[in-house]
């Protein structure tokens, strides 16, 4: 569910957001024309300043370049901010000391033609309560609000109120987002609505103001706002400890591309300039891995006995012949005893050098070794000729010459070991012994023939904790050699990466091409002096006019460190973080070295075969005791009715675990339909799913006005139920947010929320996998206002409470017996009693 949708489940009626909206459109056009306005006059003296020429001596032209300098980097500051020019509001109290004021947040400063601020750069001071402020400190301010803009128009707000009486009506009827849906629980009835309101503030504060370092688990259920609180932590840490993440930057991981569509939307204050989004599919640059593992795979993949597989595997590459090495060069037969074969590899080893550093040091002595077995010959040959010279008599040899001295000097072998390199037959020796491997080769032979992954995964009990794979475990690991990666294989990827290392090639080849670059540009500038007459002058050389030339706005940090494997960030925010497997935690920690992260997730919730069951057990080897859990439990947004059905499942599912309080009721109660699969009409005269569905759709469509709908389904069925609905999403992709109905699989919905689901064949997704239960409960519990569940041959047992509503719509009977069911319900009804009590008596 996008931001905009908060708006339907809220309560704010279309005609209050409409208004909202135009407000802040009128504003941010004033913006954008200051924008332009200033572009437009900053171009302008850029122009004149180069169309000045070359005259005027040197305090001249030193005064024209400066100013064309000035100019244009102001005017690349001014282009930059074109997205996301504007992204928040803070609305000030106006009792004393303070008066009543208004501020525009974003990532440049403006001012008007008066000189006036109307938009405040987010590193200056005043904009601090934007990120600074919180429940229980606001900083003055009565509400804050985030603007999403989209090419200059503003599609969508969300506001965070923390005076609710420091608004004025209108200002309480144009609130859009939680904040609506907050103040409409702290208007309610009871005391008990205040109290939540408190709690949910409370809690969330907690999670943003905890400090930089270690780990901070949000755990927490659906609805309990975990996915805010931590991205409110993100902007907030930004801020305040701004020179640590300013230069290395804040990642934050997701399970999805829409997911991550979605929390840019909600936090767009984060900009691009400082942050990484991305899922574990792109954490290895150069991947951009969507595919996922059967649940077979995945188990083995996300084990942490992979990394010893690929250790073994990597060994195993670094071999020594069965026999004597030979090698045929230059019609020379060069031998080397396998011993030494042996002893290279082991003293290539012994540094503890990733793999191809250390190749460099094994071909650089066997090459040593080819060389000398090459004197040897030679030597020998040439004492072979010496001696028929000898018997033939030859007297041509000076007697002052010693017949012992050796005839090749330590030059001659030098040069042999240079020109042994270049020949074919002795590259390809070597790398048969020692090859040079990519990640990507290491990874994908790895996976695709037996021969390989056999010795790597026996060869992987010596080095891991435990156990390495058994056979049926790494042979469910085998696929065809042309397979797309997997969001599992990026781990893999990222761990022989750091076991390979480079062996400095790529880096000198660049080196030598930015040389080549550099005098190109050079001797360009050179003809651009002499023909202006500068150089004659001595003003410039031509190596200063080319700095000038390649100097160029300078990546952002985001920009440098998404391109970067290597890039070490100084915060990293992991949502949905149960579905990481020990392989991807082990990727992810690669990229914080100080280990500061806020990881958010529901354990409840874990889906993947290889995700968490304990937060202890996944981070505890990392952090220590710097492993501090966070629990949410108050859901603020999933009405009661819903989550009755949701603490169902989740009582069979996980028994341990505590299922959040739902604080909203009176919404429509859950419905269960019962359809025929084949589409023919069923025995008791239901419809089949291809008649039933687009009509279902389409009421819950009409039900629920301008808001978004999910169809939930098992992977398996996804293409058939999306060609039911040929208008629909269907590809999970990020546009997915943008149509009215989504078809998604419960791994494609994970952290996202929709007014009305549909979730259809309830036992497919069960039977899907041995976490089949995990994702019917992450199904059931994305609406925000209505759920249907659409079955073909009866509902699971943890579904029974739909059972007496099972193809017929719910009367008030029916549900009042699902709210009277609710968690928290039966303290809810003593609240109302309570207050209808003192009403009367009042």
């Amino acid at each position: 569910m996008t931001e905009d949708q908060h708006v339907h489940h809220s309560g704010l009626d279309s005609g209050g957001r409409a208004v909202a909206l135009r407000a802040e459109q009128d504003y941010v056009d004033r913006l954008y024309a200051r924008l332009d306005e200033l572009r437009a006059r900053t171009s302008r003296g850029l122009s004149d300043a180069l169309a000045r020429g070359g005259g005027g001596g040197y305090a001249a032209q030193t005064e024209r370049e400066a100013r064309a300098d000035e100019n244009a980097v102001r005017l690349a500051r001014l282009n930059a901010v074109e997205n996301g020019l504007c992204f928040g509001r803070i609305d000030l109290g106006g009792g004393a000391p303070r008066a009543a004021e208004t501020r525009y947040i974003g990532r440049v400063g403006l001012r008007d033609e008066d000189h006036e601020p109307i938009l405040i750069d987010w590193r200056a001071p005043a904009a601090r309560p934007f990120y600074a402020a919180a429940p229980s400190s606001p900083d003055g301010l009565v509400r804050r609000r985030h603007l999403h803009v989209r090419d200059r128009a503003v599609v969508g707000l969300d506001d965070e109120v923390f005076d609710l009486d420091g608004l004025t009506e209108d200002d309480r009827r144009s609130l859009v987002g939680e904040a609506a849906l907050l103040a409409a629980l702290s208007r309610g009835r009871t005391g008990r609505m205040g109290d939540i309101v408190a709690t949910i503030q409370a809690e969330q504060d907690r999670v943003i103001r905890a400090a930089l370092p270690g780990a901070l688990v949000v755990q927490g259920g659906p609805g309990t706002g975990k996915t805010v609180a931590a991205l409110h932590r993100a902007a907030y840490l930004l801020y305040t400890h701004r020179q640590v993440l300013e230069r290395r930057g804040v990642l934050v991981v997701g399970p999805n591309p829409t997911f991550l569509r979605y929390i840019g939307r909600v936090l767009p204050s984060l900009g691009e300039t400082d942050v990484v989004v991305q899922t574990v599919g792109r954490l290895y640059p150069g991947v951009a891995a969507t595919a996922e593992d059967g649940a077979g795979a995945a188990a083995v993949k996300g084990a942490l006995c992979m990394a010893a597989v690929l250790e073994a595997a990597v060994a195993d590459r670094q071999r020594v012949p069965d026999g004597d090495l030979v090698v045929r060069a230059d019609g020379i037969d060069l031998r080397v005893p396998r011993a030494t074969c042996e002893r290279l590899r082991d003293r290539a080893r012994e540094p503890g050098l990733p793999h191809n550093r250390a190749r460099r040091l094994f071909v650089d002595e066997m090459l040593w070794e080819l060389a000398r077995a090459q004197d040897a010959w030679l030597e020998e040959s040439l004492r072979e000729a010496e001696e028929l010279l000898d018997a033939a008599g030859d007297t041509g040899r000076s007697e002052l010459e010693d017949s012992n001295a050796p005839l090749r000097t330590d030059e001659d072998t030098a040069y042999a070991r240079e020109t042994l390199w270049a020949d074919p037959a002795v590259r390809a020796a070597v790398d048969g012994l020692w090859p040079l491997l990519t990640p990507e080769r290491l990874v994908g032979e790895l996976l695709s023939d037996p021969g390989t992954l056999a010795p790597a995964a026996a060869g992987a009990a010596g080095l891991a904790e435990g156990p390495g794979p058994a056979e049926e475990e790494w042979r469910a690991l085998l696929r065809p050699a042309d397979s797309p990666w997997t969001t599992g294989d990026v781990p893999l990827l990222d761990e022989a990466a750091e076991l390979l290392g480079t062996d400095g090639s790529e880096e000198r080849a660049r080196e030598r091409a930015e040389r080549h670059k550099r005098k190109e540009a050079e001797r360009y500038a050179q003809g651009v002096l002499e023909y202006t007459g500068l150089y004659q002058e001595g003003m410039l050389d031509a190596a200063g006019l080319a700095e000038r030339q390649e100097r160029g706005p300078a990546g952002t940090t985001a920009e440098r460190a998404a391109a970067d494997r290597t890039w070490a960030y100084g915060h990293v925010i992991v949502d949905e973080a149960q579905e990481l497997s020990e392989m991807a935690w082990r990727t992810v920690m690669r990229r914080v070295p100080a280990k500061s992260l806020t990881v958010v997730g529901d354990l409840a919730q874990t889906g993947s075969a290889a995700g968490a069951r304990s937060w202890q057990d996944m981070l505890g080897r990392y952090v220590g005791g710097r492993l501090h859990v966070e629990h949410l439990l108050v859901n603020y947004r999933t009405p009661a009715e819903i989550m009755a059905v949701a603490a169902d499942v989740l009582a069979e599912i996980a028994p341990d675990q505590r299922v959040p309080e739902s604080v909203r009721d009176g919404g429509a109660l859950p419905r269960a339909v019962r359809v025929d699969g084949a589409g023919a009409a069923a025995a008791d005269g239901s419809d089949g799913l291809a008649e039933r569905l687009p009509g279902l759709v389409a009421a819950e469509l009409a039900e629920i006005g301008e808001g978004r709908l999910a169809v939930i389904t098992p992977a398996d069925r996804h293409a058939d139920v999306a060609a039911l609905l040929p208008e629909a999403a269907a590809d999970a992709g990020p546009d997915a947010l943008d149509h009215p109905v989504a078809v998604l699989t419960p791994a494609g919905s994970k952290g996202l929320e929709f007014d009305s689901v549909v979730v259809v064949d309830p036992s497919g997704i069960l039977a899907a996998s041995a976490s089949g239960g995990r994702d019917l409960y992450v199904a059931v519990t994305r609406a925000t206002r209505r759920l249907t569940v659409v079955h073909e041959d009866g509902l699971p047992g943890m579904l029974s409470r739909l059972q007496a509503q099972d193809g017929r719509d719910p009367g008030p009977e029916a549900g009042a017996d699902a709210a009277a069911a609710a968690p928290g319900a039966g303290r809810r009804d003593r609240d109302r009693d309570r207050d209808r009590h003192s009403q009367a008596r009042g």
